[in-house]
């Protein structure tokens, strides 16, 4: 220690002390140490030829052993980490120290809750003793705040400051004392790496949720992105400032229109009509809060307006707290009373639920701050060499699309078609629709057209609905509606689904574009592989591109909603591509009264992972994952079609027909993946003729140690399950293909071999054994074919295979054997296990 602290003294002081093998010291001069240093600015890696020419070309440092030259570069280089590594330690030790700080304040606001409860406790028995006592005392505040309330006009300045003032104080009660009681939100554990401190009203008039963190940005850029709430809360149709003034103190005061978007078809928008106001306290914090002005009728007069439904704000806002050494403590509220009692009761959770109003509003802005703050300091990387301001644009769009549809807003040119006689599938058209983007104009077409529908859903998990929508598409989508809509955003010819015969492979492929920090939310692009069924045109390309946005893959989030949208674009698409977004909105709701776990523990299913104790985040699979679910959720669907003004009633027909399938597909999808459904003819479960899970591995395992003669799993595992428990979480990829279809596709993987192919247990029937290995690996499974037949297996040599998402894959030795069923000459799939794969 006393030669560091010596070495690092003088290497401070420009004369720097190297020790060699020998054990003396090499003092250099400071022209020596400025050569050195220059040439390691320029060339900083080891055994580089330019450093080399460099030490050669500095005369200044010919008198020194190249020996001692890379003694000095070693310990530059390690001066530089340890630099390098105390600026980061620095970072967390501020990270910490500020979150620390949080939390004491949480612990105060905590003890002061309690305190207030105590005091609450024992007046209620003193308004018990005393009752009249109590009604003296509330008329005496009735008549002393009267002239307060009197002072409060919306008409003059003075009076909205005295509101303003008002709405200060009850936000800031809110924010970090105990005007509401909080409770912590489920799934919501706050620790080093989450994102924040979220908590939900317990028992308010209205729904209230509280979040409270850590940003690395600075108060002012905070406090322009929350302002701007277009920009993140998807729900949020336009932002309107009318009047804006000095409020006398530093501050400004704001009258603002918001108009919001309503989740499903079955209930009208809200609006509010709200006072903001921006201040500094005297602690330098920044505060934003807002609240509703009186009266349902206050406010702008739109043309809108007959579909919106006013709802209330209560007081509202943003704490933004500057900390030392750079960033923010931000504290927000979002208290809202959305006028549950004006909807249909099978759709009020939606509206009286605080989970849903956190998930979408509070925990939404503290997210999206934090995905700017990581986006600005570089540490976000994304795909296709797109920029995070490029593709947070494209999600906001496809959200924004969707919405649009949705609602059909008058004052955007929609209105409804007559009904066919049904009232399942509603349509509406939008003739004025511009689809300009830019340089890309289609605003020649005849419009667009919307086919909604929303229906009720029972114990299906709304995150494991959307992945098998996304990872399962041909289950539900029509290969020939969707080139329909490619086409016609192409700008070329209009044809009428069936015009141009066109076939699906079967294929599709997901190419990431990005994903939210917390992967709450992805963005991708797919391509659907198709062919011309006719002679002409055979050899152009069929290819569909989508571009798509899935969220709410997470079962833990309570309250989140799911969404799969999508839009079609060109292959090479711009920055500013033209949208018509169609797609799915699983939203969950509370759980209905009465519904009985007896019934889930009396029915069985066959999927494959119902007897494996895997965690939710390593178990995709859609039956285990979900057993004990029992809720309800509302499904909305829209699906927007271009077309033309001649062709108006048959792409009506055609969508009302289309949406009645998807619906009916989405049905037969739910039945499958519900505890409660036993439908074994889709995703990870088996057809009725396989074996079960237990049965299936217990084969594996026997016809391994048959061919190979040894085991495959520990001799001393016993019983049934331990065996398929031991095969799920074995280090190898084990995979099982059935040799019943025309090319093999694989019916089973345990957990190596699911992360290997970078899929699930849904996704998994999808893949053909050919579509994973590379020439290499096909030639040589194909040339050991006959001797996996006659022997019974075959040892393949390391190659390199293909994951689904297109990522090579290295592999010491595949294992290949006949898998047998019962009895021992009967074949039921062949089995193969992949020795020390790894990413390339």
């Amino acid at each position: 220690m006393a030669m560091v602290a010596q070495l690092h003294r003088e290497s401070s002081s420009g004369s720097i002390n190297k020790h060699l093998d020998s054990g003396k010291y090499v003092r250099y001069t400071a022209e020596q140490v400025e050569a050195l240093e220059r040439v390691y600015s320029e060339c900083p890696k080891p055994s580089s030829l330019r450093r080399q020419q460099l030490i050669r070309g500095c005369p200044i440092l010919s008198n020194i052993e190249p020996k001692q030259i890379k003694v000095w570069f070693q310990n530059r280089r390690c001066r530089e980490k340890q630099r390098k590594e105390s600026v980061r330690l620095h970072s967390v030790n501020k990270k910490f120290s500020a979150m620390n700080k949080l939390l004491m304040e949480e612990n105060d606001r905590l003890q002061k809750q309690v305190s207030q409860l105590v005091c609450e406790n024992g007046y209620m028995r003193h308004q018990l003793q005393s009752a009249s006592a109590t009604t003296t005392d509330a008329s005496c505040e009735s008549a002393a705040t009267t002239p307060r309330h009197v002072l409060k006009d919306t008409n003059n300045p003075a009076g909205l400051l005295l509101i303003a003032e008002e709405t200060l104080a009850d936000f800031l009660s809110k924010a970090t004392g105990t005007a509401v009681d909080w409770v912590q939100m489920p799934g919501m554990k706050p620790g080093p790496d989450s994102v924040g401190i979220f908590a939900i009203s317990k028992s308010c008039g209205g729904v209230a949720a509280r979040a409270c963190g850590l940003v690395s940005l600075e108060p002012t850029k905070i406090a322009e992105i929350l302002k701007d709430r277009s920009s993140w809360f998807r729900d949020c149709r336009s932002v309107e400032v009318f009047t804006m003034f000095p409020a006398g103190n530093g501050g400004t005061i704001e009258l603002v229109y918001t108009q919001t978007y309503a989740p499903t078809t079955l209930a009208p928008a809200r609006d509010f009509w709200t006072l903001r106001y921006t201040t500094t306290l005297e602690n330098g914090s920044l505060v934003i809060c807002e609240r509703s002005l009186s009266g349902t009728g206050a406010g702008p007069s739109t043309v809108a307006a007959p579909q919106f439904l006013r709802a209330e704000m209560l007081p509202s806002g943003y704490l933004i707290r500057p900390c030392e050494g750079g960033g923010s403590i931000i504290h927000i509220v979002d208290h809202l009373n959305l006028k549950a009692s004006s909807v249909p009761e099978v759709l009020r959770p939606l509206y009286e639920s605080p989970n849903i109003l956190a998930q979408k509003m509070t925990i939404a802005a503290l997210r999206y701050i934090r995905q700017i703050a990581q986006e600005t300091s570089g540490e976000v990387a994304y795909g296709l060499g797109r920029q995070p301001a490029v593709l947070r644009t494209f999600s906001q769009r496809l959200s924004r699309g969707f919405n649009d549809a949705i609602n059909s807003f008058n004052d955007d040119g929609w209105s409804l078609l007559n009904s066919d006689g049904a009232e399942d599938v509603v349509v509406a058209i939008n003739s004025s629709k511009n689809l300009s983007a830019g340089s890309n104009n289609l605003s020649f077409i005849g419009g667009v057209l919307c086919a909604k529908a929303s229906m009720l859903l029972q114990n299906v998990p709304p995150a494991v609905l959307v992945r098998v929508l996304r990872e399962h598409r041909s289950e539900w989508a029509d290969f020939t509606v969707d080139a329909f809509s490619a086409t016609s955003l192409k700008a070329r010819l209009y044809a009428y689904p069936g015009m141009r015969p066109t076939g699906f492979t079967g294929s599709q492929i997901i190419m990431p574009l990005g994903n939210t920090i917390e992967h709450e939310e992805m963005l991708e692009v797919i391509r659907l592989e198709g062919h011309s069924l006719g002679e002409e045109d055979a050899f152009i390309s069929r290819d569909i591109h989508l571009l798509q946005m899935c969220s709410g893959v997470d079962e833990n989030a309570v309250g989140a909603c799911s969404e799969l949208v999508f839009a079609p674009i060109d292959e090479i698409f711009p920055d500013d591509v033209p949208l018509v977004p169609s797609g799915f909105r699983i939203i969950p709701l509370d759980s209905k009264p009465g519904d009985s776990q007896d019934t889930l523990t009396a029915q069985r299913t066959l999927d494959l992972t119902s007897n494996l104790e895997v965690d939710p985040e390593t178990n995709h699979g859609a039956g285990n994952a979900t057993s004990s679910y029992s809720a309800r959720s509302v499904l909305t669907i829209a699906f927007q079609f271009p077309f033309e003004s001649n062709l108006q009633d048959n792409v009506a027909t055609m969508a009302r027909q289309y949406v009645r399938s998807v619906i009916s597909s989405v049905q037969r999808v739910s039945m499958a993946i519900s505890p409660l459904g036993l439908s074994p003819t889709f995703g990870p479960k088996l057809s009725p003729g396989s074996p079960e899970a237990i049965t299936l591995a217990h084969w594996i395992c026997q016809s391994y140690s048959f061919h190979v003669g040894t085991e495959l799993v520990m001799a001393d595992t016993i019983g049934a399950e331990s065996i398929l428990k031991t095969l799920w979480r074995h280090q190898d990829a084990i995979l099982c293909c059935s040799l019943k279809q025309v090319l093999p596709v694989f019916i089973f993987a345990n957990q190596a071999g699911l992360d290997m192919l970078e899929t699930t247990l849904v996704a998994l029937q999808d893949i053909t054994l050919d579509k994973i290995f590379d020439d290499a690996g096909r030639k040589a499974l194909f040339s050991e074919f006959t001797k996996i037949m006659e022997r019974g297996f075959a040892y393949l040599p390391g190659g390199i295979c293909m994951s689904t998402m297109r990522r090579h894959i290295s592999y010491e030795q595949a294992i290949v054997w006949k898998v047998f069923a019962a009895e021992e000459n009967t074949l039921h799939c062949l089995a193969f296990s992949f020795v020390n794969w790894s990413f390339v």
